[in-house]
């Protein structure tokens, strides 16, 4: 495992670390908790020491999974989660510091533990994010010692650039991958002056990137990915990277291409993501330990070159951008 700061914050956290909105059962299929107990250890005896989670995923029993889990460790391990979208309707008056703050006491109570490492919010409108006293709240919350550290999750590299002018938000949030470039652009220079950690989530376009699918895959009609694809339930971007399903597929092809001797992608797409420095983590999801494993098989691979790199992007450039870049 390699280790990179996670910007203000000063933790030194693994580059792969484990995300939980699946853990313990594929999208739809419910929870498991001896199964998301097996693969939260597999990660950690692994090397990861950082995880995310958020207090609606599986409706607080992921966050009690990831509790209990570091409670029993010995090693440091750095915990994020995330408040906002029990908020219904999920609307910018929603977001009130008294709704917000209960919220956090909620998450620490599931979790047993005194301070969270990072609370997040979890995208949010994007008029919250011009609303001072909902930042100004974490900043009484870090003075009690519930929390240690201020993040934010968002949709759009607006949001993302808009948060960092609050001094107290030390992360971001936010997808970036192969078929999602624009966050290289702009909101990583800024990021990198103003010592954001830049937490990678999405990094396999909900699987796309794995190179498994095909136009015969069928999902479960509770996952994202078989209700979400035009956004009926929350934002596009969440689902495939907002791209076409059949268009991402005809991309993928074109990656396969590049690597002919490659089963599983998955590895290399986060190595493409591993190769910007201002990056601290990505955090794949896990529904079983051999995806445990196969994310962290990254580090086996030789160092994808400067060529192959630019082939992977010349993909993105035929394919994704005009239908996506301008989008999030």
């Amino acid at each position: 495992m390699n280790y990179r700061k996670l910007g203000k914050t000063n933790f030194n956290i693994s580059e792969i670390a484990l995300g939980t909105w699946q853990v313990g059962g594929k999208w739809g299929s419910g929870f498991n908790e001896k199964k998301a107990e097996t693969i939260i250890n597999t990660a950690i005896d692994n090397g990861v020491n950082f995880i995310d989670t958020a207090d609606v995923y599986e409706n607080g029993l992921s966050e009690i999974a990831v509790g209990k889990a570091i409670r029993s460790r010995s090693e440091r391990i750095y915990m994020a989660t995330k408040c906002g979208r029990f908020i219904n309707p999920h609307v910018n008056e929603g977001y009130q510091p008294k709704i917000l703050r209960q919220y956090v006491e909620n998450s620490l109570r599931r979790m047993q533990l005194d301070a969270v490492d990072l609370i997040q919010l979890h995208c949010p409108p994007t008029e919250v994010f011009y609303r001072t006293e909902i930042f100004e709240l974490f900043d009484k919350l870090k003075q009690e010692g519930k929390i240690l550290n201020l993040g934010v999750s968002v949709e759009k590299v607006e949001e993302a650039l808009k948060a960092i002018e609050y001094e107290n938000v030390s992360t971001v949030q936010i997808i970036f991958n192969l078929f999602r470039q624009r966050p290289s652009e702009l909101f990583f220079k800024e990021a990198q002056k103003k010592d954001i950690g830049i937490i990678v989530r999405v990094p396999l376009a909900s699987g796309l990137l794995t190179g498994k699918f095909t136009s015969e895959t069928a999902f479960h009609n509770q996952d994202h990915r078989f209700f979400n694809r035009e956004g009926a339930s929350f934002d596009k971007g969440e689902t495939f990277s907002g791209i076409n399903y059949d268009l991402g597929l005809q991309a993928v092809n074109e990656i396969k291409k590049l690597f002919p001797e490659v089963q599983n992608l998955a590895p290399i797409a986060l190595q493409w993501i591993l190769s910007f420095n201002e990056i601290s983590c990505i955090i794949p999801g896990a529904s079983s330990e051999n995806q445990v494993i196969s994310n962290l098989s990254t580090f086996d691979l030789p160092e994808l070159t400067p060529e192959k790199i630019a082939a992977m992007n010349a993909v993105y450039e035929q394919y994704i951008k005009k239908e996506v870049h301008h989008l999030w």
